[in-house]
C-alpha cells in the first residue's frame, strides 16, 4: 500500500475521532450559577430579635437588592441553570431568602422563597396603535429633500449698532 494511501486512511481516522470528541463535548451540559443564595448553616446563625442589620451583613454580605416599597427587607437571589449546546437554559434551582427587619434594626422574619412560591404571570401582546404612518428606509431618507427653506433674515437684537 502506497505511503500517501496510508496517510489518507490516518487523516481520515484522527478527523473522525476529533468530529466525534467535539460532538460529545459540545453536547455536554453547561451548569451556570448566578446571584448569591448564602449556605444554610450562614442562615440558621440568624437569631429573629436578636441579630442586627450590621451583623446579617458581616454575616451573609451585601443582598441581591433591597425592597422598594419596604426599605426593612433585603433580598439574597440565586439560580442554578443548565445549558445543553444551543437549546434555552433550563432552571435547576432558584432560591429567594429575605430578612425582614423593625423599626430597630434587629430581624423579626427570615423567610426561604423557591420556585416553586413563584407566580407565573402572562405577558399581554398588545400593541398601542400610534398616529402617523410607517415610513421606509428609502422615504426617511429621501424625504426632506426640497424641503429647505432659507434661513430668516436676521433683525437686529437690543446690542447691535445700527447703521446709517
Amino acid at each position: 500500500m502506497p505511503r500517501a494511501a496510508i496517510a489518507l486512511r490516518s487523516l481520515v481516522r484522527h478527523g473522525i475521532v476529533a468530529a466525534t470528541g467535539l460532538a460529545l463535548v459540545s453536547c455536554t451540559p453547561v451548569i451556570n450559577t448566578r446571584g448569591h443564595v448564602p449556605e444554610p448553616d450562614a442562615v440558621e446563625k440568624l437569631a429573629v430579635g436578636k441579630t442586627t442589620r450590621t451583623d446579617v451583613q458581616k454575616a451573609l454580605g451585601s443582598p441581591s437588592t433591597v425592597g422598594t416599597f419596604q426599605n426593612n427587607v433585603w433580598y439574597y437571589i440565586g439560580e442554578k441553570t443548565e445549558t445543553v449546546a444551543f437549546y434555552s437554559p433550563e432552571v435547576l434551582e432558584r432560591r429567594i431568602l429575605a430578612v425582614v427587619f423593625d423599626d430597630r434594626d434587629v430581624v423579626s422574619d427570615v423567610v426561604s422563597y423557591t420556585e416553586a412560591d413563584g407566580k407565573h404571570v402572562e405577558i399581554v401582546s398588545r400593541v398601542t396603535p400610534t398616529a402617523g404612518q410607517e415610513l421606509t428606509i428609502l422615504q426617511q431618507l429621501f424625504g426632506n429633500l426640497g424641503r429647505f427653506n432659507a434661513p430668516p433674515a436676521r433683525t437686529p437684537g437690543p446690542g447691535d449698532r445700527r447703521r446709517p
